[in-house]
């Protein structure tokens, strides 16, 4: 499912209770104008039935609270002694009211909202571009989603790109998330596209992005990422404050996590980086990923673990199928809403 059926999935599945809670609201208020009586023109507060549906909920659920409401304003009616008298006929004008602008407004919503969500889809294809599916015979498949709902595009980045020393990977988190974080991401990613075809060495690469990330950040700003260079039967690592790399070596059923020694600090805080060579074969898997996934908590706060559940997950021919199974296991064990924003990028050495 795309990042925008998802959220409108979530949106659909959020109206009817905001439209319940609106109904019971009406139905409160009328319960209460009964029992005051004609002394107390309580009646009249049923206008905020609608006016509170149109807060989250679309032109037809809200078409239906209006009318509950002006339902709920005759009975009230009925009980004063007849449908005919002026204050009915008032409280009908003030009622009716309120709902052909709950309606009016809830369309408007709608349609500012399916716009914003257009820019947005556009924004994130600029920033983030989608990655190739094979790439200097490196198969490529991933999954990125923002947890803020504000944002399809969060503080994760990836990119991968063609140079004359191989394919290049950058996966990265910058510090925050949502629209804050953006600003910083196509930063990051426009540095690493400048540099990553001209310069050759990869540590070289990761302090002249570091130099140039620092000069326009503030003085608690950072960013973890690791590049990857891969080449001929292995993968060259550097690694700048981030998760280390997972890999799944093809046949077997455990993961080996691709530890850096020493740790070096994210890029912003002078990091003094070093490179990591990694043998890998045909059918071998590489999984780069963002905290999303590793602090994904349960019902039970427990996090979840990078096991031999996950690495099930990762098999198969299909690496998009199998991207999808992680992220289908990070969502049964997160409850369906995530905290943090997640960045699965998984790659392969093709048998050329």
């Amino acid at each position: 499912m795309s990042i925008r059926l998802q959220r409108l999935s979530r949106s659909l599945e959020r109206q009817p209770v905001w439209l319940a809670m609106a109904l019971a609201i009406g139905a409160a208020i009328t319960a209460v104008a009964i029992v005051a009586g004609s002394k107390l023109n309580l009646a009249d507060l049923l206008a905020v039935t609608p006016l509170l549906a149109c807060a989250r909920c679309n032109g037809r659920l809200t078409t239906l609270a209006a009318g509950c409401a002006i339902a709920l304003s005759a009975i009230v009616g009925i009980v004063y002694g007849g449908p005919t008298t002026a204050s009915v006929a008032y409280r009908f004008a003030i009622v009716g009211g309120a709902g052909i602008f709950a309606i009016l407004a809830a369309v408007m919503r709608g349609r500012r909202e399916d716009t914003l969500i257009r820019i947005s889809e556009r924004v994130q294809r600029a920033i983030l571009r989608p990655l190739p599916g094979e790439l200097g015979g490196v198969a490529f498949a991933s999954h990125y989603q923002s947890a803020s709902p504000q944002a399809l595009v969060g503080g994760d980045l990836y990119d991968v790109t063609m140079t004359p020393f191989g394919p290049r990977l950058i996966i990265g988190d910058v510090k925050g998330k949502g629209l804050d974080a953006v600003g910083q991401c196509a930063a990051v990613l426009a540095i690493f596209r400048e540099m990553a075809p001209t310069e050759p060495d990869l540590v070289r690469l990761a302090v002249a992005m570091d130099a140039r990330f620092a000069r326009d950040i503030g003085i608690e700003d950072f960013v973890t990422v690791i590049l990857a260079e891969f080449a001929p039967g292995e993968v060259r690592l550097v690694n700048c404050g981030h998760h280390p790399p997972l890999r799944l070596a093809a046949g077997s059923r455990e993961l080996q996590a691709l530890e850096a020694e020493p740790a070096c600090p994210p890029l912003g805080l002078n990091p003094s980086p070093h490179r990591q060579d990694v043998r890998l074969k045909p059918g071998d898997r590489l999984v780069f990923y963002t905290d999303g996934l590793v602090e994904a908590r349960d019902p039970a706060g427990r996090f979840l673990v990078l096991d031999h559940r996950v690495a099930a997950a990762l098999g198969g021919p299909d690496l998009e199928a199998a991207v999808q199974r992680v992220v289908r296991l990070l969502l049964e064990h997160a409850g369906g809403e995530l905290a943090d924003d997640v960045l699965l990028v998984l790659a392969s050495p093709l048998d050329m």
